[in-house]
């Protein structure tokens, strides 16, 4: 279930509990002041694997809301998420609810693509989304304050849009095409009008591992199509991605991306305004450059 209201009378649903730390900086941004946010994955984390301890479980089932991004991202708390329904916290997944699109390839073909936070207009919709469940079931919150806050917050993300087809704009058509750790540019890729040519680990979860038979096809399909360069992401080992490249016997740069998890401040991604950006440059000047 998407959306669970709570129904017990003794919840004192004050507190706001988020699972990611890319939903956490969006939900603070509509926040603001008007209660505590607590986020549960750390900076530079991995969403499909991070856990929470036993305080934190119990924290979640004291939540005022529950905001977790769904479809199948958190993988190591999910369990979690479903004992606070359970419990009569109000729960929010957020992929649900912003049109989510489905993978098209590999092992994860036909399951839901998770990662909608690549496409900044889904996002926009996310945050009308998140405003509307804070002020229907989180206790003492001003309603004009969080209207006024998703508003700000819209209008930035708007010109973030508009900045990433802007630059986009400057890598040729023929060379719109991205090979990337994981299938976590799907979003991306439809809104802007990339290619996804392949995955390092060919599935939507970094729980997954390719064989030698996955890593042939896919430098065979880098060879073939020239892509000069391969994304992989910031908190993880680019190992694999520097061994396809070796494979594909072509100079191929490997560059990281921030595509799953905000970093600490002053590592390059300490916001979800912060880590578009960076990647909308890391992508543009990774495909720009001749091989």
């Amino acid at each position: 279930m998407s959306v669970m209201a709570c129904t017990g009378t003794t919840h004192s649903r004050q507190g706001v509990v988020v699972t990611t730390n890319i939903l956490g900086d969006i939900t603070r941004a509509i926040v603001g002041d008007e209660a505590e946010v607590t986020v549960l994955m750390k900076p530079n984390a991995d969403p499909h694997s991070f856990g929470v301890s036993a305080q934190q479980a119990a924290h979640i089932e004291q939540a005022g809301l529950v905001v977790y991004n769904g479809l199948g991202l958190e993988e190591g708390v999910l369990r979690n998420v479903d004992a606070a329904e359970e419990a009569g916290v109000p729960t929010l997944a957020v992929g649900e609810q912003v049109n989510p699109i489905r993978y098209a390839t590999d092992e994860s073909a036909g399951q839901p693509d998770p990662h909608f936070w690549t496409d900044p207009q889904r996002v926009h919709d996310a945050v009308g989304v998140i405003a509307e469940q804070l002020i229907s079931n989180v206790d003492g919150l001003d309603e004009a304050v969080i209207r006024r806050n998703a508003a700000r917050y819209r209008a930035a993300i708007e010109e973030l849009d508009t900045e990433m087809g802007l630059r986009f704009d400057e890598i040729p058509r023929e060379r719109r095409k991205l090979v990337t750790n994981h299938h976590v540019f799907g979003y991306l890729a439809k809104r802007f009008g990339f290619e996804i040519v392949g995955a390092v680990v060919p599935s939507g979860t970094t729980l997954a591992s390719p064989s030698a038979a996955d890593l042939k096809s896919l430098a065979d399909t880098v060879r073939s199509t020239g892509v000069p360069t391969i994304f992989a992401d910031s908190s993880q080992p680019d190992r694999l991605a520097r061994v396809l490249a070796d494979q594909a016997g072509l100079d191929v740069a490997v560059v990281p991306l921030f595509s799953e998890s905000l970093t600490e401040p002053g590592q390059g991604a300490a916001s979800y305004l912060e880590m578009m950006r960076a990647n909308t440059e890391a992508i543009t000047t990774g495909l720009r450059q001749q091989n």
